[in-house]
């Protein structure tokens, strides 16, 4: 059962996290962006499984990263991996709020293996039909229909949205409406699944961001429950070309959570600062302290686990 990796997984981002503590507030994204690839890189390539990385950092065969289509794994039963070592390098570097390692695990054929380009996500709980937001319509559109399903205002509503040039008119339209409008320097995993979590203060993510986070933030909803729905965003000819050679024959899809991870999968985040969903590393004399949030489709349920090592 994929069951068997969960605490594997969360021995992958913890060690990868603590890979990174050297690097918070040094104001070098490269060099903790490095860090947490070479440390997780070495911890998967020890666990007794057959893995391929589905979803990754990039597409070169020798880059200096956990690229799309690389191997890892001593040998065993064939597992695919996403990953985002370091969600947040800026973050990271600053010493800022919400940078994390994040990994999910699942079963061949599982992830959509897309290029490393941008998608379009809406997120929003467990609790609405899955029609309340669309992809097609403007972030008022689907505020306004959540808040009338809530039987609320929508000026009660909070939205998440990264903080780019990009989404003026989503910023604009939601504070027309009169909605809180909480804007975000990186990461938007966290975001999402924020947004899918009962009692967070959170009620809807919007925005374009990275495929790779795309996916596994749908792993986590897959785990918790959730709506979302999802769009690849191309910018190039060669972007559509490189989705089409991954198998992706139609580009205007929509996607849901379920079609973004088909099968049961593990979700592992372990805090390298403090975030949304983690706290970050903590070092008390000679122990360090890290918090992860460990879930399972198989499971239904989230788990906040503190680990205390030397």
């Amino acid at each position: 059962m994929l069951d068997r990796w969960l605490f594997e997984a969360l021995k992958v981002t913890e060690t990868t996290a603590v890979g990174c503590y050297d690097w918070i507030g040094k104001g070098n994204n490269i060099a903790a962006d490095q860090a947490a690839v070479n440390a997780m890189r070495e911890a998967l390539n020890a666990l007794p499984f057959d893995g391929r990385i589905v979803i990754g950092e990039g597409e070169r065969d020798a880059a200096p990263m956990l690229y799309i289509g690389e191997k890892v794994g001593a040998g065993g039963e064939v597992i695919e991996v996403a990953v985002d070592p370091l969600e947040g390098t800026n973050i990271c570097a600053r010493g800022d709020y919400g940078s994390m390692v994040v990994m999910a695990l699942s079963t061949a054929g599982s992830f959509l293996n897309a290029p490393d380009i941008y998608m379009e996500k809406i997120v929003i709980g467990p609790d609405y039909p899955e029609e309340i937001i669309c992809v097609n319509d403007g972030t008022r559109e689907n505020l306004t229909r959540l808040a009338k399903h809530k039987k609320c205002r929508t000026d009660d509503l909070v939205v998440m949205i990264l903080d780019r040039e990009r989404h003026k008119n989503s910023i604009d339209g939601a504070r027309a409406l009169g909605a809180k409008v909480f804007l975000l320097a990186d990461g938007d995993i966290s975001a999402a699944i924020a947004a899918a979590t009962p009692g967070s203060g959170v009620d809807m993510y919007i925005g374009v961001g990275g495929a790779p986070e795309g996916v596994l933030a749908a792993a986590a909803l897959k785990c918790i429950g959730g709506q979302m729905k999802a769009r690849l965003v191309f910018k190039t000819s060669e972007e559509i070309k490189r989705a089409k050679a991954m198998g992706i024959e139609d580009i205007d899809k929509v996607y849901n959570a379920h079609g973004l991870v088909k099968n049961d999968a593990i979700f592992s985040a372990t805090g390298v600062t403090d975030g949304l969903l983690v706290n970050g590393i903590k070092k008390q004399n000679s122990h360090i302290i890290t918090e992860t949030l460990l879930m399972s489709t198989l499971q239904k349920k989230a788990f906040k686990i503190k680990t205390k090592s030397c």
